[in-house]
């Protein structure tokens, strides 16, 4: 059913213009319906004037309706569903190596007499001494394909952290980075692939609340997007829907891994 929904929003415009078409056509038909009526003066003719003009009449009725319900999908029903699929899933991308601490022998109590005279006190060699390891950035968990094309994010309000560049998806996942700008309006996604025939393509809804820091812009489910190289995108405009600000990487969409079928052991 929510992929039913999200084909209405994500082809919500060719809709419209192709109700919009039709629209015209059924109103011009039923003027020039009523038209035939008032100037004919023949009962046969005026017959087939007014059941023309009720069959225009009924087709405009329903064209109607059906746009109504493309704009009540697109604005209403998509959203819901999507932030009702948001909820079911949690951030579960940030690997932290944490502190590392080795187990410390307890206090040896007994004589042990050290032998110091060999022991040299004095300036220790700065080449000798032993410095502490930084500890590694938090890192999104996902497989990284190497070598993939460099991400383009010029703007510093504009990033994205998950999914990282180069990363490997087939479930839904919660997307993570940044999107502000002077005189914000809103940002989208917007992807590049086979899909959209090698053109930049709005997907879900706009986002209209800024992020300064790093936080949760929004959802990407690429279980709707056949297999392949994408270049994913978060596209930032003020408030004069002029684009501001972007940020750009590429994932690669799979079939999502299967899982292993415990064999069950023979009964002898």
């Amino acid at each position: 059913m929510s992929a039913f929904v999200y084909l209405i929003e994500q082809t919500a415009t060719g809709l419209y213009i192709f109700l919009a078409v039709g629209i015209f056509i059924a109103l011009r038909a039923v003027l020039r319906a009523n038209t035939s009526y008032r100037e004919t003066y023949f009962e046969l003719e005026r017959d087939l004037a007014r059941f023309g003009r009720v069959n225009a009449a009924t087709a405009l009725i329903l064209l109607i309706q059906a746009a109504l319900i493309v704009f009540g999908v697109q604005r209403i029903v998509a959203p819901v569903v999507r932030a009702a699929e948001t909820n079911t899933f949690s951030i579960a991308g940030i690997v932290s190596d944490g502190t590392f601490v080795t187990p410390t022998a307890p206090p040896f109590t007994g004589g042990v007499v050290i032998d110091t005279s060999n022991v040299q006190l004095g300036v220790i060699d700065p080449a000798a001494q032993i410095l502490p390891t930084p500890t590694l950035t938090p890192t999104p968990v996902g497989t990284i394909i190497p070598n993939a094309p460099a991400a383009e994010c010029s703007d510093p309000n504009v990033g994205l952290q998950i999914p990282a560049n180069g990363m490997i998806v087939f479930e839904p996942l919660v997307v993570v980075g940044t999107a502000d700008a002077p005189n914000f309006a809103f940002y989208r996604f917007e992807l590049n692939g086979p899909a959209t025939f090698g053109s930049w393509a709005t997907i879900g809804s706009d986002g209209t609340n800024a992020v300064p820091t790093l936080g949760v812009l929004g959802q990407f489910a690429p279980s709707f997007y056949p297999s392949g190289e994408y270049r994913f995108r978060v596209t930032v405009f003020d408030i004069t829907s002029t684009q501001v600000g972007a940020c750009a990487i590429t994932l690669y969409i799979s079939e999502p891994i299967p899982t292993a079928t415990p064999i069950a052991a023979g009964t002898g």
